[in-house]
């Protein structure tokens, strides 16, 4: 590869960071303005016929159009429990377990995230959680960055474990059962070291950068409870990786660590003498409600339904989720090329939110001026990310199917991967995660990341002498720290927090903490493991 073929390959990654990161501009321009370099290097450097990427682009906008439906459904919901006074009455339940927003961000931010991306993945924790958390009087940039910091270390086993099944196992030909349970073990045991740490992190984010005192000392004081809520997640997880496989980790290890933590606040195990909190002016003006309003269950059951019907239609056993994926509409050979798109439009997150969006009008007894009021403003909110994920969706696309060039080369992120390898292979347990995290950073996609990296892991660890199980665990840690920065995660999740626009702002919060988890995972390797 050429250093003109290297600047080409490595034009989506660049343009992304100093368009949107360095000069701040909005993601509806920056990725428009990716969209064009990508182009435009792809034909004149890769020389990818038009034809293909045309129907690159239209692949593309398929996929976005099912994003904006996830999107769409999760604002519908939010908008239906504000305009219900649900939400009025889940901030006063929350606080009766802790009015200190530091505990509140373990058991909210870390451990709900994680049992959502458990059962559902698909970019769902986030969309969720980061409404959910502003709708509890957290500033909106806080919210969406510690939601994205925290749908990290569960994605190995998101959506019952689809990164690891059919990302490791489509990745790597002919691979075992018992290969991906091993894979599975090994990178939750170095989430153990690594990934319990997450927790503090984001409470010490939370104090340093949105606090009345930017103070990490007033972060560090809750560190015994934020160790207790990362572990409380990361070794039930692993026991059941250990001796259930790579399905339920996620689901069950956040389970036990919601019970865990939630009762531990409530007797005030390793819980701080003092609550902390914002500063007035940083929290969402909110009502409180009259308790004879709405029990606390009644508020709670519309995101119980949720959860009871990600889970469901999420199990291989039980004949819902055939007959949802059934349902998919497939766009074969676009313009006479082999890119294919397939939208499993029922069995989207977003179907979900909204079915259980309507049911609460029932459940909830809302008259129809607020039904409207819901809607229309879900509607009105959708615009500027459409805009951005018509331009960024299309430019993931170009990239990744850009194996089919005029150059004799391979598809541009297996280029940049096999020379990664080459240029760092006597430390390559050290960068490995890197590569992972490159695959969803463009991807959008902890599951494609480990499809397209997977092969290139396990050669290089063969090549190398090093422990294969090893380098396929820290590829999937890459790919789950890649979810923190992914461009249409922040898209996404910017959006249903009203943050269109600070898209680069977003991930200079989450950059950091992406690198600690991937070289944290790295060199806990590279020192002891391969």
């Amino acid at each position: 590869m050429t250093l003109i073929q290297l600047g080409t390959a490595l034009t989506p990654v660049l343009a992304v960071f100093i368009l949107l990161v360095v000069l701040r501009l909005p993601a509806s321009k920056a990725m428009a303005l990716s969209l064009v370099a990508t182009a435009a290097t792809a034909f004149l450097v890769w020389q990818v016929p038009v034809d293909r990427m045309a129907a690159s682009v239209l692949e593309g906008w398929v996929i976005a159009l099912t994003i904006v439906w996830i999107v769409f459904g999760a604002i519908v919901l939010l908008n239906t429990l504000q305009y219900s006074g649900a939400i009025a009455v889940i901030r006063a339940g929350f606080t009766q377990i802790t009015a200190d927003r530091r505990i509140q961000v373990v058991i909210i931010g870390w451990l709900f995230v994680s049992f959502l991306e458990g059962a559902s993945g698909f970019g769902t924790p986030a969309a969720i959680v980061a409404p959910l958390m502003v709708a509890l009087g957290f500033p909106p940039m806080a919210a969406v960055v510690l939601a994205l910091i925290a749908d990290s270390s569960a994605v190995s086993f998101g959506a019952v474990g689809t990164p690891t099944l059919v990302g490791i196992g489509r990745g790597i030909e002919g691979a075992s059962a018992e290969l991906l349970q091993a894979v599975s073990v090994q990178a939750i045991a170095i989430d153990i070291v690594v990934a319990s740490c997450l927790p503090l992190v984001m409470v010490l984010i939370l104090t340093r950068f949105f606090g009345p005192n930017r103070s990490l000392r007033e972060g560090l004081q809750v560190w015994p409870f934020a160790l207790f809520g990362g572990l409380s997640f990361t070794v039930p997880a692993w026991l059941v990786a250990k001796y259930l496989g790579p399905e339920f980790p996620a689901i069950f290890g956040a389970l036990v660590g919601l019970v865990l933590t939630t009762v531990a606040a409530r007797t005030g195990f390793l819980m701080p003498k003092k609550a902390w909190s914002f500063a007035e002016s940083a929290q969402q003006p909110l009502t409180e409600p009259d308790p004879a309003s709405m029990p606390l269950w009644r508020a709670w059951l519309p995101y119980l339904l949720v959860v009871a019907l990600l889970v469901l239609t999420r199990l291989d056993f039980l004949p819902l989720k055939n007959w949802l994926v059934a349902s998919a509409l497939t766009w074969s050979n676009i313009l006479g090329t082999s890119v294919s798109v397939t939208a499993q439009t029922l069995y989207l997150p977003g179907t979900v939110f909204v079915l259980v969006a309507l049911l609460t009008i029932g459940l909830h007894r809302q008259n129809r001026h607020q039904v409207k009021a819901a809607w229309l403003d879900s509607v009105r909110s959708l615009g500027p990310t459409v805009i951005a994920l018509a331009a960024s969706v299309p430019m993931v696309r170009i990239f990744l199917n850009s194996e089919v060039n005029q150059a004799g080369l391979a598809s541009m992120p297996l280029e940049l991967a096999a020379l990664a390898a080459d240029t760092f292979a006597g430390a390559w347990p050290l960068f490995a995660p890197l590569i992972g995290a490159l695959g969803s950073f463009i991807a959008g996609s902890a599951t494609f990341s480990n499809m397209m990296f997977a092969g290139l892991q396990q050669s290089t660890a063969l090549e190398l002498g090093l422990d294969r199980e090893v380098m396929l665990a820290l590829q999937m840690i890459g790919a789950n720290a890649g979810n923190m920065i992914c461009v249409v995660n922040v898209v996404a999740a910017a959006s249903v927090v009203n943050l269109v626009g600070k898209e680069g702002e977003i991930i200079r919060y989450t950059l950091i903490p992406m690198l600690y988890y991937c070289f944290g995972a790295g060199l806990l390797a590279w020192l002891f493991l391969a």
